[in-house]
């Protein structure tokens, strides 16, 4: 599939990454309304966030030459070798993750709905094959660890893959931000109308400080070319800054920073995997199709954090030294750059390996920023950050003590989780923290009326009510959710629903003691075989591992529960003490 870049591209790179307009957008009304009258009698899939993503991608032709998602053969040569079945160089897997239990046959068309039902797209399944989650963890993501998040989202999809082709009706709608949302096709009609030939490409999910705007000015400086400022608006890493913010940010230091028609703004429908080195091919791909001869790769780039071990998941060059094996072939020179660092004493920025021996840096990390600014009221230095964006950031990030809140109870029937709850309820009402109650049994009665006790029933309950609590914290509410929730996992993943703001506090009565309590002969009931797949008894409770606040009641009085818990949430940042503003 290599091919010799288009008349009016950048010479002297061949590359096999098109880039095309809208590859599969259908624009007859006729087919249109031909396909909304078969959908009603066609099984549909409701995409989730990742999908919506590629979906788009795939329409525009950002991820060409990919036209669909992927089939078997693509799918386990990109594992195994980072190749297409035609041997194309392509890092990650592009796929749709099906049930088999929701009617999705080989041969026949199923309809692709985003969450509201809208129909945007008919995939013509022409295959079904199982996923293999070790060999994709493994090989995409060189882990099986469920901390990394492209592993804990690939562990929880589920277990089969439809591929054929895509026939698509409408992009996923997008109502924020219009202006900046461009496909690669007008993407690169910018670039000739500015008269670009080289254009570097910058990729984030970060809001810009002045060092990474230095560093964006130095790259376009060294290529002598444009600058494509290019951020993610999709998936990013669970906690990230919301990308409404950022690209308030974005614009911001756009209009006021950079001179008039050195730079492009536009936003990425991206779900990113967190993929390290081999994301950084994607990234590159991308930007390739957009018209970009240049990307800049930096350190850690598209890196997770660290695994369950503290590790870092992949090394800080890992991606600068992939990418420079593989950038003539991607047809993408790189644009590799260290660490930006600020000198107080000579006020200006360079790269960390050209700082004068003994002179005296600068710098502030992103959990910095987060935890001992955002969080603490105090204002971002204007050396760091421009006043415009430090004020954007401070707007949308106030305090610790202004934010939302989920405070999660565990632990089994009767280990007191309810009456500490409420009377936890009445404690933070003292503090100007009003909380809502969702309690295991109205949980039950209402949200969850109709499941049973099963496993996936059970997991679904906790997830539902792990959804609605992220809903509440991330818009400033408290929230304290008293359920069993015996197993880690889907603890875990009600955690990720509510990033940073989340509390676990398990309730670590004995056994024996909530069997005493039982008011309702549950566990008796249990015991003689009435009941099956009670927790504790014939039903595993996975003990949290590292919950905030471990409690039990059989030793300590409501009231110094409560106490403990409010310690622990000063300490944390989540209320203030009495007496403090």
């Amino acid at each position: 599939m290599n091919a010799t870049l288009k008349d009016g591209e950048p010479s002297g790179l061949i590359s096999p990454y098109g880039g095309g307009s809208l590859v599969n957008l259908l624009v007859s009304d006729e087919r249109v309304a031909e396909m909304k009258a078969q959908s009603k009698d066609l099984p549909s899939l409701t995409l989730d966030d990742r999908s919506l993503c590629d979906l788009e991608l795939l329409a525009t032709g950002g991820f060409s030459p990919l036209t669909s998602f992927m089939g078997r053969a693509d799918y386990e040569r990109v594992i195994a070798e980072m190749r297409l079945a035609d041997g194309t160089l392509w890092p990650l897997p592009i796929t749709l993750p099906v049930a088999l239990d929701s009617g999705i046959r080989e041969g026949k068309p199923l309809a692709l709905r985003d969450v509201y039902g809208n129909l945007l797209a008919f995939l013509h399944v022409e295959e079904l094959f199982p996923v293999d989650k070790k060999a994709e963890a493994l090989g995409a993501y060189g882990t099986q660890d469920a901390k990394h998040p492209a592993v804990a989202a690939l562990m929880r999809q589920p277990d089969y893959l439809a591929a054929g082709p895509l026939e698509v009706l409408r992009l996923p709608p997008h109502y924020d931000f219009v202006e900046l949302r461009h496909t690669p096709a007008q993407v690169r009609a910018l670039f000739a109308q500015l008269g670009w030939s080289k254009v570097v490409a910058f990729q984030t999910r970060n809001p810009l400080h002045r060092a990474h705007e230095e560093l964006t000015k130095r790259a376009a400086a060294q290529i002598g070319g444009g600058l494509l400022i290019h951020p993610v608006v999709g998936v990013t890493k669970p906690g990230d800054v919301d990308h409404f913010t950022r690209v308030r940010c974005y614009r911001a230091l756009v209009d006021d920073y950079y001179e008039p028609g050195s730079v492009v703004l536009s936003l990425l429908p991206l779900a990113m995997r967190m993929a390290g080195p081999r994301e950084a091919l994607l990234h590159a791909i991308i930007r390739r199709n957009h018209g970009c001869t240049h990307f800049i790769v930096g350190r850690d780039h598209a890196g997770p954090g660290k695994d369950s071990q503290g590790r870092p998941f992949y090394d800080p060059y890992a991606a600068q030294d992939l990418m420079r094996a593989h950038e003539a072939e991607l047809g993408v020179g790189m644009v590799d750059f260290k660490q930006m660092v600020y000198l107080p004493a000579e006020k200006r920025y360079v790269a960390i390996d050209d700082v004068p021996a003994g002179a005296e840096i600068a710098d502030i990390s992103g959990t910095q920023v987060r935890n001992d600014y955002l969080a603490k009221g105090i204002p971002l230095p204007e050396w760091f950050s421009r006043p415009e964006v430090a004020a954007i950031l401070s707007e949308a990030n106030p305090p610790k003590h202004r934010q939302g809140l989920t405070l999660w109870f565990t632990g089994l029937s009767g280990s007191g989780k309810s009456t500490i709850a409420q009377a936890l309820a009445e404690r933070l009402a003292e503090f100007g923290r009003n909380a809502s109650l969702l309690d295991g049994d109205e949980i039950r009665t209402h949200l969850s009326k109709g499941l049973g006790f099963s496993k996936e029933d059970r997991d679904t309950n906790i997830q539902r009510v792990g959804y609605v609590a992220g809903l509440v914290s991330q818009h400033g509410g408290t929230v304290i959710c008293s359920v069993i929730s015996p197993y880690r996992e889907t603890r875990e993943y009600a955690r990720k629903l509510s990033p940073g703001r989340f509390v676990e506090i398990h309730c670590a009565t004995p056994l024996e003691v909530c069997e005493q309590r039982d008011v309702k002969g549950l566990y008796a009931k249990a015991r003689a075989g009435q009941i099956k797949g009670f927790t504790g008894i014939d039903d595993p409770y996975e003990v949290p591992e590292n919950p905030e606040v471990r409690l039990d009641t059989s030793t300590t009085s409501i009231a110094d529960c409560v106490q403990i818990i409010i310690d622990k949430l000063i300490e944390m940042g989540f209320i203030q003490p009495h007496g403090h503003a």
